[in-house]
């Protein structure tokens, strides 16, 4: 808007009067001249003022000031300033001040030069007068006549209400960070950082990660979220969750941003591969075994998972009564319990271990091996072994006299010892006569029949390992001669029959 005012000062400019001098006459008696009067001190400055619109320089625009001496002499040079100051907080535009010109007063010059506008009025055009600042216009001049000046200045300025608004420009940006590999044991740490890379403030800045399915929070959520009340240009604020993947795969996921004003940013996609070590463990034993024999155990451990399994441990349990001999690859025992600590088994990779030992009881064996490793699933497997004794029976025969006069009796003793560690079962005598022996009687741990040429004898049910059983048969001699006395012996355990043959002399 345009406004103008103006300040009214008075420059009353009083004649100097006329100095008088007392002249000498000739001749005359010279007095004393007298002494030179005082300096006159200078006149005084007198400043006046006015503001607009109002009057009071607390509310109003522009402050007009003038500044002039109160008392000047004819012909004589003197200056005067105006002063003009912007009262507001804003630039005042196009600053004009006006300076009438009194009669009788002439200009010699200015700073700013002005302009001179017809013959009565020097004009300013000072431009733009920044916020709170003052600009000063210095005039000279003389009066040419006594009597006063009166000079009036006026001020005239164009203003607006201006208002400054900051534009500004958030902007978003959004990370993630996560592992690219655990194993499905392991915890899953996960960082989220938004930062606001743009000029101004980021208002109720919102972040949201739904995570996929297998992907749970620490305490059971299925999606993460985070709120900013504001964030400022170049500040960024980090956010930290722990995760737990509750089966192996590959999780890929990403995180988004919003606040107002429409703004949105998306973070980077994260993948994350959950893998898990998986045991197989295979116990072979053999299937049947003779006591007093060495045993051996072959246990194979794989891991058959996509992680390394660590700290991979097998045990084994001997059976009841077994005695420890011996176990490969740094297994040690403890008890019943054999342990061979593996250390970390690769995917794919196996692991044979073996252990002896000794059993002294015929019946089955049965064994149970385990292994373990971190993160991996406790597996076993058993297997059995039937342990069987070997029945060994020894047939004797012998005659109790030798050589036998023809028409004596001699009686031949068949013992069958078992040597073995099982039991014999159904053990069954058969003693065959020549032709010049004669059946007289039979004895024994059981009953004998003669019928032919041989005494058959019923069958023994059993024969303990260490057991001896006896049989008896009495002959006599019919004849003389190089006689043999056969026994054979058959049982549940034998395949064939044993044969043993005693020789006796008859003689006459």
């Amino acid at each position: 808007m345009k406004s103008s005012w103006i300040s009214r000062s008075l420059l009353a400019l009083v004649a100097a009067g006329a100095a008088t001098m007392a002249g000498c006459e000739n001749g005359a008696r010279t007095e004393p001249a007298p002494s030179e009067p005082a300096a006159a001190p200078a006149p005084a400055l007198k400043p006046t003022q006015m503001a607009f619109p109002t009057g009071d320089p607390r509310t109003s625009a522009v402050l007009l000031e003038k500044i002039y001496p109160s008392e000047v002499q004819v012909g004589q040079a003197f200056d005067y300033t105006i002063r003009v100051t912007n009262l507001t907080s804003n630039d005042l535009d196009t600053v004009i001040v006006e300076d009438s010109l009194p009669e009788g007063f002439r200009v010699s010059s200015s700073s700013p030069e002005g302009q001179k506008v017809g013959a009565a009025l020097t004009r300013w055009n000072l431009g733009t007068i920044p916020a709170r600042q003052t600009r000063e216009i210095r005039v000279s001049g003389t009066a040419g006549a006594v009597g006063t000046l009166n000079a009036c200045a006026t001020v005239s300025y164009s203003s607006a209400l201006c208002s400054t608004i900051n534009v500004t420009k958030p902007d978003l940006r959004l990370t993630k960070a996560a592992p690219a590999e655990v194993t499905v044991c392991d915890a899953i740490p996960v960082k989220i950082t938004v930062t606001n890379t743009g000029t101004g403030v980021a208002r109720n800045v919102t972040i949201t990660d739904p995570l996929p399915a297998g992907l749970t929070t620490s305490d059971g959520r299925n999606a993460l979220s985070f709120t900013v009340p504001s964030l400022n240009p170049g500040q960024s604020r980090e956010f930290t969750a722990t995760l737990k993947a509750s089966k192996t795969g590959k999780y890929e996921n990403k995180a988004s941003a919003k606040a107002d004003g429409g703004l949105a940013a998306e973070s980077n996609v994260t993948s994350t591969t959950v893998r898990q070590p998986v045991l197989a463990i295979d116990k072979v034993c053999p299937d049947r075994l003779f006591i007093g024999r060495p045993i051996t155990y072959e246990i194979t451990v794989t891991n058959k998972g996509d992680a390394v399994a660590r700290n991979t441990v097998v045990e084994d349990t001997l059976p009841a009564g077994a005695t420890f001999a011996s176990a490969t690859d740094g297994g040690t025992a403890a008890g019943s319990k054999v342990t061979w600590r593996l250390g970390d088994l690769a995917p794919n990779a196996s692991r044979k271990v073996s252990v002896t030992f000794n059993a002294a009881t015929i019946g089955t064996l049965r064994g149970t091996a385990q292994a373990r490793a971190e993160c991996a699933a406790a597996v076993e497997d058993a297997c059995e072994t039937a342990l069987a004794g070997i029945p060994a029976i020894l047939l004797e025969v012998v005659d109790v006299t030798d050589p036998v006069r023809v028409g004596t009796e001699t009686t031949y003793v068949i013992t069958a010892t078992n040597q073995g560690s099982a039991t014999g079962t159904n053990i069954k005598i058969v003693a065959t006569l020549e032709d010049n022996m004669q059946f007289v009687s039979s004895s024994g741990d059981t009953g004998g029949a003669f019928a032919g040429a041989s005494v058959t004898f019923a069958p023994l049910p059993s024969l303990a390992p260490g057991a001896r059983a006896t049989w008896r048969v009495t002959v006599r001699a019919a004849k003389e001669g190089d006689t043999r006395f056969s026994v054979k012996m058959t049982s549940d355990q034998l395949g064939r029959s044993v044969d043993e043959t005693e020789a006796t002399n008859f003689y006459r």
